[in-house]
């Protein structure tokens, strides 16, 4: 998947450098070490590209980092997240760029990973935003996150903890300047995904010098429109989310159901728009769009891209063995480094006191 802890890893990157060059697996590569992409190939390109710090995209890149590729690309080091990636066969991915010198680390975004959202998702249920000590929850994330013996600390489930800090980081501080067009969008962007990459593109584009304002859902409303356990994502990772997208400048966390009349003066709003996707009725079977049509500011954009939260859930479930089989061989492989690392520790210690 894509998500706002890659996003995260990106924006720390990007910050170590001055130019960003993003190197993303094919799927063969990834269904070869790590177990079957949630997308595809051509979706994940699409995605990175649109990370607003992301410089440039390198399609089709090795599995293992090494000096020859570093150079190919005039790179000074390579980045990567502090948790360990493997090659099938156990082997640490960056062990030729570490000894030389050419590897730097950042922080891993804690309460989010792949594993956790399929989680989440292969457990269709209304209350894992707010119930993580459920019985339910916790045999499954048993089921899901670990192997058969203790609990990696990469692997697990946590929460997410939102910071004003880290909405400071993603968002782009930027003003609507005179001359620009104030567009505005509104809902879910549930499991931020390439449809929504395409929607807001296009909406992008529907001005010279556009400034996209993206109106959030709280989680509340968005499963009064959409049941079962959506959203997905809580309102605070749907920000974040959202916010890393390049075509996005302004979230509205929690922003209204209807777009009023307020709403529209509050924020100048010059063009409201929506995709081809259904839009619910308000609460008193209202149109929520009804002002901004009345004020002739409405506008549909078709994105050409159909792809919904419900097709990757779908993917999800579809794949939902061979993600559990994914996640307890990626957990025993993690289990065996550390297991490995402590045995090293040990040795390194029991030789510093015969030492003495």
């Amino acid at each position: 998947m894509v998500h706002y802890g890659h996003s995260n890893q990106l924006r720390q990157a990007k910050a170590m450098g001055e130019y960003l060059i993003v190197g993303v697996h094919t799927d063969a590569e990834i269904s070869k070490h790590k177990g079957p992409p949630v997308f595809t190939q051509e979706e994940r390109y699409k995605m990175v590209r649109a990370i607003k710090w992301v410089d440039e995209m390198v399609e089709g890149a090795p599995y293992v980092t090494t000096l020859e590729t570093l150079d190919k690309y005039n790179c000074d080091f390579c980045v990567h997240g502090d948790d360990i990636t493997l090659t099938v066969d156990g082997k640490d991915t960056y062990a030729e760029v570490k000894r030389e010198g050419r590897y730097r680390e950042c922080k891993r975004t804690q309460g989010v990973s792949t594993t956790d959202l399929v989680g989440r998702m292969l457990l269709m249920t209304k209350t894992h935003h707010s119930n993580m000590d459920n019985p339910d929850y916790q045999q499954h994330t048993d089921n899901f996150g670990k192997g058969p013996k203790g609990h990696s600390p990469w692997t697990g489930v946590s929460q997410f903890l939102q910071t004003s800090q880290k909405i400071i980081q993603f968002a782009s501080g930027k003003e609507p300047q005179p001359g620009d067009t104030i567009i505005y969008v509104a809902g879910a962007f549930d499991l931020f995904h390439i449809g929504h990459v395409d929607f807001l593109e296009m909406v992008y584009k529907q001005a010279e010098r556009p400034y996209v304002i993206v109106g959030l859902h709280f989680d509340q409303e968005v499963n009064r429109y959409k049941g079962k356990n959506y959203p997905i994502m809580n309102i605070h990772e749907r920000t974040l989310s959202v916010l890393a997208c390049r075509y996005v400048s302004e979230v509205v966390i929690g922003a209204p159901y209807a777009v009023g009349k307020d709403l529209l003066d509050h924020f100048k709003v010059d063009l409201v728009c929506h995709g081809k996707t259904e839009v619910f009725p308000d609460k008193d079977m209202s149109d929520p769009y009804a002002e901004p049509k009345k004020s002739g500011v409405f506008r549909t954009i078709n994105s050409g891209n159909n792809l919904t939260t419900d097709d990757i859930v779908q993917r999800i479930i579809e794949n939902r063995l061979q993600f559990e089989a994914r996640n307890q061989k990626k957990e025993a492989k993690e289990m065996a480094v550390i297991e490995a690392m402590k045995r090293r520790e040990h040795q390194s210690e029991g030789a510093a006191q015969a030492a003495h």
